[in-house]
């Protein structure tokens, strides 16, 4: 069966990812091999678990990127765009005046993967590789479960979105400072639902761009 190495900002964010491949495969049973942060369900805390931003640009400028070729038949990489005008990560929001459109931030986020990545390598095993990016955050990507007004499509403070919907309609909230992954697996798994997931996911533009990507590929399991 078709696996997918997974390389993400944190846990919550492999939790909402994995939901989204199990419904666009319409299978509970897609294989998921999670590269960073590493799973360890004895010991949640140990360093080796952690990631954000830094670390998965770091992961895929490393030796560990290409060996993780050799073990998965794709490799997804998630990050956000909420802190991309930060120092090592320096992607400005903006041309100009402008503000970039949703895709032409993948664009120039997806750019600097593949010079982290290696030109050359990159376009070899481009095909293999499937980019996440969450624009601004994969907290947008849960608003069309609860929404469908414009707030659908927000790609500013959509955690404190979400949270409105979440309060009213779960009893619950996320603190942004210690992300509950139980409550990431209760709203997502919605999505492992395929017939959920494709009647939303052209909601968000970001979310669109990253489902869009099994599709061209012709990716089946």
């Amino acid at each position: 069966m078709t696996s997918f190495g997974l390389i993400t900002e944190g846990k919550t964010d492999q939790i909402v990812i994995e939901n989204i491949l199990a419904g666009y495969f319409n299978s509970p049973d897609v294989i998921v091999n999670p590269l960073l942060p590493l799973r360890d369900e004895t010991d949640k805390y140990r360093i080796e678990n952690y990631s954000n931003w830094y670390k998965v640009f770091e992961y895929c400028g490393s030796s560990r990127f290409k060996e993780a070729l050799q073990f998965n038949d794709y490799i997804i990489v998630q990050i956000d765009t909420d802190t991309s005008e930060e120092a090592n990560y320096d992607i400005p929001k903006y041309e100009g005046n402008k503000e970039l459109l949703p895709e032409e931030l993948i664009e120039k986020v997806v750019a600097k993967f593949e010079s982290l990545i290696g030109m050359e390598f990159y376009a070899q095993y481009h095909e293999r590789i499937i980019f996440a990016i969450s624009v601004h955050s994969i907290e947008c990507w849960l608003l069309p479960i609860y929404y469908t007004d414009k707030k659908k499509a927000k790609l500013k403070n959509c955690l404190g979105t979400l949270n409105q919907a979440l309060i009213k309609k779960e009893g619950f909230s996320i603190d942004p400072n210690n992300k509950n992954p139980d409550y990431y697996e209760r709203i997502s798994r919605k999505y492992s639902r395929q017939k959920i997931l494709m009647s939303l996911y052209e909601a968000n533009p970001s979310l669109k761009v990253f489902v869009e990507e099994f599709r061209k590929r012709k990716i089946t399991i």
